[in-house]
Formats: C-alpha cells, structure tokens, sequence
C-alpha cells in the first residue's frame, strides 16, 4: 500500500524523470481544484492531502526502495501544488497556460537544482526529509511566479 500511495498509482515508476512526470501530472488536478473547489483552497488541500500521502507512505516505501526512492512522487504532487497557492487563475487559456507552464518549470528548477538550502533540508530522516524540499522548492517557486505574474505580466 505504501508504494501505491507513495508512488501516485505507480506514476513515480514511470521510466526517466519520475518527479517530472509526476508533477506534470498533479498539474489538471490543480487546475480542476481551482477552478471547482476555490482558487485558494482547492491547492491547498491537493498540498494536505499529498503531503499527508508522503508523510504516511514514506517508511514503507523506503523500508522497500530504499532511502528517498525516486518512485516515491506524492511529495512533487504537494510541492507542485504549493507553487500555486494565491495564484490568480482566470478563464482565458492563454494566461492559463502561461501560469502554469511556468510555475511547473520553475518548481521543477527549484527541487532539481536545489539551491538556497533545499538540499540540506533533504538530509532531515523519514517522510519529513522526503517531503520538505519539494514543500519550500514550491514556496520558492511560488514567489518567482507571483513576480513574473504582478512584476512582468
């Protein structure tokens, strides 16, 4: 059960780039929950509920894949969902897609490259090291996009 809920219904094994794939995936979610729960809310608890995945599947995926496994993809869910919290969303498709290309490349950036202390945030043991570099990765990504929103757009 662990490497299901850990895995996203095994997206983390999909070959190559399995937090790719995964926060590529977590990106209709986001939109369908802030379009149709709230534009706040609605990411917002795709984040809880994601991250609360993570936090409880962590031990058993790594007691079966190892330390951080790549296949474990529930923690780029809750940061890819963080990077849109107080994020205006609006019903042209064109500013639509233009957000949320760039806060999936930004997020991804942030949680690949980890700069500003994401990578020492990793080291910390269990679920909570798994989980908080992809949270403040999207927290991170989410202030640049807010600026590229109200500064550049």
């Amino acid at each position: 059960m662990a490497v299901l809920t850990g895995s996203v219904l095994y997206i983390g094994f999909l070959p190559k780039f399995p937090g790719t794939w995964a926060s590529l995936a977590s990106l209709p979610l986001i939109y369908l929950a802030s379009q149709y729960i709230h534009p706040l809310f609605g990411p917002l608890i795709l984040a809880v509920i994601f991250s609360l995945a993570t936090l409880l599947s962590a031990n058993g995926i790594e007691k079966q894949l190892g330390p951080d496994p790549a296949e474990c993809v529930s923690d780029e869910f809750a940061g890819q969902a963080i990077v849109f919290l107080f994020i205006p969303i609006y019903t042209s498709w064109e500013y639509n897609l233009l957000v949320f290309v760039s806060g999936f490349i930004l997020f991804r950036l942030f949680d690949i490259l980890k700069p500003l202390g994401i990578g020492a945030i990793q080291n910390t043991e269990g679920g909570w090291g798994v989980l908080l570099d992809d949270i403040v990765a999207g927290m991170y990504a989410q202030m640049c996009l807010l600026f590229i929103i109200f500064v550049i757009l």
